[in-house]
Formats: C-alpha cells, sequence, structure tokens
C-alpha cells in the first residue's frame, strides 16, 4: 500500500504523492508533506516553509533544478544546489551535480557529489547571507 499512512510512524515516512516514471513535469514544484519521483522534473522542487517535508527521488528519477526540502532520500540524479534543513540520504545510486546544503547527511558507498558539501550555518556568509564577523585585535 504505497499511499497509506502509519500513525505509530513519523511524519518522515509518509508519501502523499507520486510522480511516475515516464512521467515529465516542467516547472517549479511546491509541497507539504512526502513526494516520490520516479519519473523527471525540469525546474526547482521546493517544500513549504515550515512544513514536514520528504521527497524521495528513485534510482530513476531525475530532477534538473534547486531543491530545498526538510527531509531528502536520493537514489536517483539531481542536477542543481541541494538544501536538504533536516536529513539528506544518499543512496548507492545518487548522483547530485551542484553543491549541498545539508543539517544531518547519510552517504552509502556508490554517492557522488560534484559539488560542495556545506553544512547548514558552518560557512558565515555564504549560508545566512551575512558577512563573517571580523575579531578586534588588542
Amino acid at each position: 500500500m504505497l499511499f497509506a499512512k502509519k500513525n505509530n510512524g513519523p511524519a518522515a515516512n509518509q508519501i502523499d504523492t507520486l510522480i511516475g516514471r515516464g512521467t515529465r513535469i516542467e516547472g517549479n514544484i511546491v509541497f507539504s508533506g512526502g513526494v516520490r519521483v520516479d519519473g523527471e522534473i525540469l525546474g526547482r522542487v521546493t517544500a513549504e516553509p515550515g512544513a514536514s517535508s520528504t521527497l524521495v527521488l528513485s534510482e530513476h528519477a531525475r530532477i534538473e533544478g534547486e531543491v530545498t526540502v526538510g527531509h531528502l532520500i536520493v537514489n536517483g540524479t539531481i542536477n542543481g544546489p541541494v538544501h536538504a534543513t533536516e536529513f539528506l540520504e544518499m543512496q548507492p545510486k545518487a548522483r547530485i551535480s551542484g553543491d549541498v546544503t545539508y543539517a544531518m547527511i547519510e552517504i552509502q558507498q556508490g554517492a557522488v557529489v560534484e559539488g560542495r558539501l556545506l553544512l547548514t550555518g558552518k560557512e558565515p556568509g555564504l549560508l545566512t547571507g551575512k558577512e563573517p564577523s571580523q575579531e578586534k585585535s588588542d
């Protein structure tokens, strides 16, 4: 039962929407809840700010564009920057071409990132838009 919601599991395990294999979406997507992609998206994929969100990409999935989501599980391909505000899991066939910003990460053997791995909040100016503070020396 692909869309069944479990009352005893965390919200991160719930899938509300399926973008099937052979389906191509051209344009930006904004969502809340859980989305599984087996097809192709040409555009930005963004979770609603403050909403619980999970994006799952199968080994057949491909996204050409920026991805911003709470929980991200990747076994497919993303060409663009990735922002996982809570957790990123890269499975063995995952391929990301772009910088990856994350709070927590798990990378399985075989997964590939062609870009920088940036821990959220650890690069002043880069993630917050603020310049690094200058310390005065006395």
